[in-house]
């Protein structure tokens, strides 16, 4: 009786990037090659080379593909409920791919004006134009949103590998690394320890809270600012 021969699933830009995206967030952005990206896929590295040129247009493929998920949301009226929803889209995408942040910030190939993160920005500009912005308001309130949502991503990320490298080092669990520094600070700086205090309560408001505490913030200053314009 003859036996079905396997077919292979034919290699594909989409699988590529599918795969490129899943090491780098299992291991990190660093950790990815040529030759390893081809090994998860089960192929030769040269084969790789048939639909992206080097790893450096891998690289800004992969953060394309993260960033044409921010949402843009034209079916909400409310100005500010809009962007509320688009940062806080783009945060959870950031997080979840945390490599993508840092090389998100700048368009990967500032000749070429178009992508995902031009179109962001286009968006974020006109919904605050069309909002009733004057010129000089929307340019504060651009930079003031677009570095919340990526500027409080990196602190977030940047914290959580800062942990991850004191535990690695020590060996000690999150619990007994906080206890000991914490035990440390209180006779020198007993408001930094209230403050770590606060972040190791069993009800402490975890990144994705205080990123929209953050937000709103920003939002209600900013209404107030456009009523003031009026």
């Amino acid at each position: 009786m003859a036996t079905k021969t396997r077919r292979r699933r034919p290699l594909t830009k989409q699988r590529v990037l599918e795969k490129a995206i899943a090491v780098a967030d299992k291991d990190g952005i660093d950790a990815l090659s040529m030759r390893k990206l081809g090994q998860a896929l089960g192929v030769e590295a040269m084969s790789l080379y048939k639909h992206v040129a080097n790893k450096g247009e891998l690289v800004a493929a992969m953060v394309d593909s993260v960033l044409e998920q921010f949402e843009l949301p034209d079916d909400e009226p409310a100005w500010d409920v809009a962007i509320r929803r688009c940062a806080i889209c783009a945060h959870d995408l950031l997080i979840e791919h945390p490599w993508a942040c840092g090389l998100a910030i700048v368009p990967g190939d500032v000749r070429t004006i178009s992508g995902p993160r031009i179109r962001y920005m286009e968006w974020l500009l006109r919904r605050l134009r069309e909002a009733g912005f004057p010129l000089d308001l929307t340019y504060s309130a651009y930079h003031t949103i677009d570095s919340h949502i990526f500027g409080f991503t990196l602190w977030q990320i940047g914290h959580v590998n800062a942990a991850h490298a004191f535990m690695a080092a020590d060996g000690e669990s999150v619990e007994e690394f906080a206890a000991r520094i914490l035990e440390q600070m209180r006779p020198s700086y007993p408001y930094l320890a209230e403050h770590g205090e606060q972040h190791m309560a069993p009800d402490a408001p975890n990144g994705k809270q205080e990123f929209e505490f953050g937000l709103d913030l920003i939002l209600d200053g900013l209404k107030r600012q456009r009523r003031a314009r009026a």
